[in-house]
């Protein structure tokens, strides 16, 4: 049998008849959009994420264009971010009219590099084309960034601050979901994420009761919400009185169905998850560099990445054993045509151009048996010997 890069089907046989039972109820319940479970798992995301309100939206790029709507950032304003990450990350600051400013990351962790962002801020600032008004961190490949260093930026900056946790929602660091220092955190559910499910779908986790309104509003059209009605008087159902551009982002139903009964074992997959990376890094640690995580952190190992100078070889000579692997990313966004002519941090990105050309990720998820993870080592090992 073929090695799975990610297994969704033995996650699948796991929640068996329950997970079936909940996605037929729903059809069988005709509330396709916005039905029962929106609710409820919306309640459950929240709990698990830390944060009062959760908010769950059409995709993870709509979750983080949504909170940009609500603070109004647009054309002559800049949001920084990574360009070491998916295009989705600076996707949303050109959906709204606003221009990305794209940061280096740390070398070690590939998260954003605080030192590199608050240089690029600064930058900004004294170029006077643009005005700083957020920053979105993100957690690359599961782990958490530096929300401590980056939040302090933020804040001497007087930006705001998201955590795009579309690879990382889960992790945690000193105990605490990225929530605690960012404004808002967003995710995304897309099937292969650690907690996806089988369509689109994302969310939008946040601290402030009146925020979160503006993105139930947004949501839906700009639709009338509680707060934007009170004291006045509108006998009509609300959602026919738009006061506000909006979008359509609203999660199917039976997304939410899935997504309940996924988030029921999610933490035990994590830590099966984090044994897998352990039992990665004992058996390739002496030969190639493996992934080192934050002090005090605990990453939901999205991907499992590793670097070596010959990276394209190893791909082929995995190939070549039918073991797969994957690259993320080998074009930084800042270096794709589209986003060129956006303003980079000072001195350029030299850790972001120099990881694109090292990194390559192996399969991980919860359910990597030790034989099939002991055959990709194996292979890994015999490569890197034979090369040395």
């Amino acid at each position: 049998m073929p090695i799975p890069f990610i297994d969704l089907q033995t996650q699948r046989k796991r929640l068996g008849q329950p997970l079936e039972d909940a996605i037929l109820k729903v059809v069988r319940s005709g509330a396709y959009i916005m039905g029962p479970e929106i609710a409820e798992f919306e309640a459950a995301l929240a709990a698990f994420g830390q944060a009062p309100h959760a908010l769950s939206c059409g995709s993870g790029t709509e979750a983080l264009v949504l909170p940009l709507m609500a603070w109004e950032i647009g054309p002559g304003d800049a949001v920084f971010c990574p360009s070491f990450t998916f295009a989705a990350t600076a996707e949303a600051m050109p959906l709204v009219g606003a221009s990305p400013v794209f940061v280096d990351i740390d070398p070690a962790t590939y998260n954003l590099d605080p030192a590199s962002l608050d240089a690029a801020i600064e930058a900004v600032k004294r170029e006077g084309k643009l005005t700083p008004k957020a920053v979105i961190a993100v957690d690359l490949f599961g782990q958490p960034a530096d929300y401590p260093a980056i939040a302090r930026v933020a804040q001497k900056h007087g930006l705001k601050l998201i955590a795009d946790s579309a690879q990382g929602f889960g992790c945690t660091l000193a105990a605490h979901h990225p929530i605690h220092w960012a404004d808002v955190a967003t995710t995304s559910f897309f099937p292969a994420k650690p907690l996806g499910c089988y369509g689109d779908g994302g969310a939008v986790l946040s601290k402030d009761a009146r925020f979160h309104d503006l993105l139930v509003s947004l949501r839906v059209h700009g639709q009338a919400v509680k707060s934007d009605i009170e004291g006045k008087t509108f006998e009509h159902d609300p959602k026919y009185l738009n006061v506000r551009v909006g979008m359509n982002s609203r999660m199917d139903t039976i997304q939410a169905a899935v997504l309940l009964q996924k988030l029921a074992i999610f933490a035990d997959e994590i830590d099966a998850r984090n044994r897998v990376a352990d039992r990665y890094a004992d058996g390739l640690g002496d030969l190639v560099s493996v992934p080192k995580v934050i002090q005090d952190g605990v990453s939901i190992w999205a991907q499992y990445t590793i670097e070596l100078e010959d990276r394209d070889g190893l791909v082929a000579h995995l190939r070549e054993q039918a073991i797969p692997s994957a690259v993320y990313y080998p074009i930084p966004i800042h270096k794709q045509g589209v986003y060129s002519g956006y303003p980079v941090a000072p001195g350029g990105l030299p850790v972001t151009e120099a990881k694109a050309a090292r990194v390559i990720s192996l399969p991980m998820h919860a359910y990597l048996t030790e034989d099939d993870q002991d055959q990709v080592i194996a292979a890994i090992r015999a490569f890197v010997k034979k090369n040395a």
